[in-house]
């Protein structure tokens, strides 16, 4: 029984990650923190950009609920673990599929060409406001028509 509550634990974080960094993304990131953020929406000299703060807080937030709930494995653990793997998702799709840091993989699936053209239209703009599209994993599902 207890595996299957770290399960949910797990992935119910992995879902309130996206709504989460939805909203951040929307009202912190496109609000009082633009001065952090709009380093990603200019063009990049060099690897890093200021924007990459907010991950290293949250890879920090996961890796100290991940310290917390080492010894017991409990419900800090599986937090943790959840923020951690939803960072995997989001370097995967942001970094490296759609922002090519790294030589691009192609694919025609269906989904990955929505979340991409969701994301190039979030970055059409390259000032705070207008904006759409906020999420990473979830977007409108006009952009998945082909």
């Amino acid at each position: 029984m207890n595996i299957l509550i770290n399960i949910a634990t797990l992935i119910a974080t992995i879902g309130l990650m996206e709504l989460l960094s939805w909203a951040m993304h929307k009202y912190l990131f496109h609000g009082p923190l633009w001065f952090i953020h709009k380093t990603h929406h200019q063009q990049r000299h060099g690897w890093f950009e200021l924007n990459d703060l907010f991950s290293i807080g949250f890879a920090a937030l996961a890796l100290w609920l991940m310290w917390l709930g080492h010894l017991t494995l409990d419900y800090r653990f599986w937090i943790g673990t959840g923020i951690s793997i939803y960072g995997i998702i989001y370097f995967i799709f942001h970094d490296w599929f759609i922002h090519n840091r790294f030589k691009a993989f192609k694919s025609n699936n269906r989904y990955l060409m929505g979340i991409r053209r969701a994301h190039k239209i979030h970055h059409k703009s390259t000032e705070k406001n207008p904006s759409e599209e906020f999420g990473l994993l979830v977007a409108n599902k006009k952009w998945f028509k082909q």
